[in-house]
This record gives C-alpha cells, structure tokens and sequence, in this order.
C-alpha cells in the first residue's frame, strides 16, 4: 500500500523539528506492507520552519503561499504520488496517542471515504495541575459534535482516488467543514451519504486546548465565522446545474477571489445577516430534544451558561463579518 502522509505546518518553527521526530517514531515507516512517503508542507511561513523540518527521510516542500485549502489542494493533487492509493493529512502542532497511531489510522479505512482520529483536549489527555477554568473547559468539549462523522482537520485520511473527486475554494477559514459536506454529498451532486465517513475506534491525537475563556470565544468565533462562509458557498453551488458543480469547485480552487465574490454577493441574507440563527440556537434545540435533561438543575445551569456563550460568539461573528473581517479572521 502507497500512503502519502502530508503535514501542515504554518509558522510552527518552535515545534517542527518535535513534531518530525514523532513522525519518524511512526511504526507506518517501518511496515514492509506500506511504502510510506512524509511530506512537510511548510506554507506561507515567514519563520524558518522549513529548514527546521530537515530531516533524512522526510521531504519539505516550502510555499510561499499560506492557506491551509489552498495547501490542501496542492498536495492532493500536486505533491502526492501519482499512484498514491491512501493520503494522510496531519497537523503540524498535535501528538499521536502512541507510535502505531498513522499506521491503525490507514487500516481502519475500510469502505469510508474518510477515517477520522479521535481528537482528545491536552487538559483532558493529562489532567494534572488544571486551573477552575481549565476544568471548565475540558468538561465543556466534546458535546455537541461525533468526532466520528466530523471531519477533524487535525488528523484524518482519505482514499487517494476519492480526494482527487474534490477541489477547495481558496481561502477557506474552515476547510474540514467544508470538505465533510463535499464528501458527504459528492460535492452536493447527490442526498447526504454518512456512511463515507467514520472514525477509527482505537486512534486518537492530541492537541493544544484553549486555557483562557477569552481565548475559546475567539477560537469558537473564528469556527462560526467560517462555517457561516461555508454556507454561503454551499448556496452558491446548489444554485448552479448539477453537472457543473464539481467544475465550479476546480474553478474555485484557482480563483483567490471566487470566494471574495460569494460573500460580497451573498451576505447578509435576511433575516439573520451574516450568521444563520441556528449557530446560537443549536445548544438549545438540543436540550429540547432531552426534555428529562431539564429536570435536572445541573443541566439547566449547563444549557443556560452555554447559551449565554453561545450569544457572545454569534454576536462577535456578526460584528466581524460586518467590518469585512470574516473571510480572513482565521
């Protein structure tokens, strides 16, 4: 099997050379079934973490333009091998539960078109020392969304042949999102098919968590920002005849200003402007979906807190998009 592993890495000189030694511990390298293939995909840094990532073994590939659906884009259907047949894509700044993680991550593809690791909080992973706040937050993760039909950008892999199906528009502040819709409806030329992604149960990662309430609103802000963009694309496509959506996404994909023209075009949309109501409305419907849940005077005060959050970061996504800020907050 040919596995081509691409990471992401933007500004990460402070970790880069950590991070390719925990590549090169990967047990994928060594299996006699797999030819491996490590790409660093160093893209609009202005630090040095190209040559930081210099390592026998490992190819870097240093561009001088950042984004990471543009760099996407670039190492599915540029870097990879051409008779690649699965294609890793990894985050520069996370940690794998342990040296087998890449290698499980391929073997657990089955029949998904995507096969996802299990995103796991760094406060959670080791709960030593944590702050009142830190505990809030590990506590808070993880409610809403299944890691399992997500697409976690973090760490995740494809079938090379069913990459190659998608193009990103540039500039895209949430790619993964993105993606996930494409691949769950072919690029919105067919109805949901969930099947196409999973999770691979006995995979998992770690990553950097927010430690700061300020810092999560702003993390949480610049995630609704680029999922109200999404929509605003998803919108432009499902207007244009089914045949030519895939063709409109290539034409995306080598536009720096398809995705300019869609927001100037399509927001505000009445009656909610920028942001549909239902990112400020979804922890509620949940909760009404579990009426028992609000006989419970703990989970009221967690739906009422978490509302209150809720509406902090819907408004601070309205006021960024409303100053021209959204498409490159992230």
């Amino acid at each position: 099997m040919r596995v081509d592993i691409g990471v992401f890495a933007h500004n990460e000189a402070a970790g880069i050379a950590a991070m390719v030694a925990r590549l090169l511990a990967q047990d994928i390298l060594q299996d006699a079934a797999i030819s491996a293939r490590v790409v660093v995909l160093a893209n609009g840094c202005v630090d040095d973490t190209a040559a930081r990532a210099q390592r026998p073994g490992i190819e870097v590939v240093d561009m001088a333009e950042g984004g990471k659906s543009r760099t996407w884009n670039r190492f599915v259907h540029d870097l990879s091998r051409s008779d690649a047949e699965v294609l890793v894509f990894v985050d520069a700044d996370i940690e794998f539960c342990d040296a087998g993680a890449l290698r499980r991550l391929v073997q657990a593809m089955a029949g998904h078109w995507v096969i996802n690791s299990q995103p796991i909080k760094d406060i959670v992973a080791r709960p030593h020392n944590l702050s009142g706040t830190d505990k809030i937050i590990a506590a808070a993760g993880g409610g809403l969304d299944d890691w399992r039909s997500a697409i976690c950008g973090q760490l995740y892999a494809m079938p090379a042949g069913k990459a190659r199906l998608f193009r990103l528009p540039i500039g895209l502040p949430v790619e993964d999102g993105f993606l996930r819709a494409m691949v769950l409806t072919d690029a919105l030329t067919g109805p949901e098919d969930f099947s196409r992604i999973g999770g691979a149960e006995d995979v998992s990662h770690i990553y950097t968590s927010e430690r700061s309430i300020a810092a999560l609103v702003r993390h949480q802000t610049r995630i609704v920002i680029g999922s109200a963009i999404n929509l605003a694309a998803y919108q432009v496509l499902a207007a244009i005849p089914v045949a030519m959506r895939h063709i409109e996404l290539a034409r995306a994909s080598a536009d720096p200003r398809w995705l300019d023209l869609v927001l100037q075009n399509g927001l505000p949309r009445w009656p909610f402007g920028y942001v549909p109501g239902h990112f400020l409305l979804k922890r509620l419907r949940r909760a009404a979906t579990r009426p028992r849940d609000l006989l419970r005077p703990r989970h009221v005060v967690v739906t009422v807190l978490g509302f209150g959050f809720d509406l902090i970061v819907y408004c601070r996504a309205q006021w960024a998009m409303f100053r021209g800020t959204g498409a490159g907050h992230w």
